[in-house]
């Protein structure tokens, strides 16, 4: 039986896309004596955040946990040179975010918000896309447009002729439509933002264009 022969081409695709959402990571993190007073701590806290959030047009839902975790707390320290560990108490450590229309000026007033609250979160900045699903249909488009121009070229140049496709290989790795242009230890640099009101901030955030790229291998068989 005659074997088949082939070409294997990986082709690139590369894009760049305006941002359009801005989303907020939170970080709340606390260390208790005891187990139920921490979760308790944990849950006012996360209650808090829904509150101050609540006056800028979001529903409780909208608030969305990425990660939560209790641990044990210990404290390292020395002892007739032995070295030992004492209880602190558990600490738990709960990440959230928040994503909506990119807006400014409510950004504005939501970080002013966070940074004079009493849950005091750590938080930074991102810009993403609402529609991530047509941009990875448009990346991927362009990675088997180049693999066909690059195939044609190798074919031309070899003296032989693409029959049909026989394989595509697409690596499904998660592509990152996300830029951080700053976070909560910016929030005193007077080329971001200065205080405007008494419940604001005049962000002046211009984020980049997110320019990612992909690549797809495709076989041909050839004659």
């Amino acid at each position: 039986m005659e074997t088949m022969k082939v070409i294997r081409v990986t082709g690139k695709g590369q894009i760049k896309v305006k941002p359009n959402m801005t989303r907020i990571t939170l970080e709340l993190d606390g260390t208790y004596p005891e187990y139920n007073e921490t979760l308790r701590r944990s849950a006012e806290d996360t209650e808090q955040l829904k509150e101050i959030l609540s006056p800028f047009g979001f529903e409780r839902s909208d608030l969305k946990t990425l990660y939560f975790d209790v641990d044990t707390e210990y404290e390292s320290y020395w002892e007739n040179d032995e070295h030992k560990r004492k209880f602190i108490g558990y600490k738990f450590e709960h990440r959230l975010k928040l994503e909506f229309d990119s807006d400014n000026e409510r950004l504005g007033k939501i970080l002013y918000a966070l940074a004079n609250s009493d849950a005091n979160p750590e938080f930074r900045i991102s810009y993403t896309i609402k529609d991530e699903e047509s941009a990875k249909n448009e990346l991927l488009g362009k990675a088997v447009t180049d693999a066909k121009e690059k195939a044609a070229v190798l074919s031309k140049a070899a003296g032989v002729t693409l029959k049909d496709i026989q394989s595509i290989d697409y690596s499904w790795s998660k592509i990152d439509f996300e830029v951080h242009p700053m976070s909560k230890s910016l929030l005193s640099e007077d080329c971001l933002m200065s205080e405007i009101s008494s419940n604001s901030y005049n962000l002046d955030i211009e984020p980049d264009d997110i320019e990612v790229s992909d690549t797809v291998t495709v076989v041909w068989e050839i004659q």
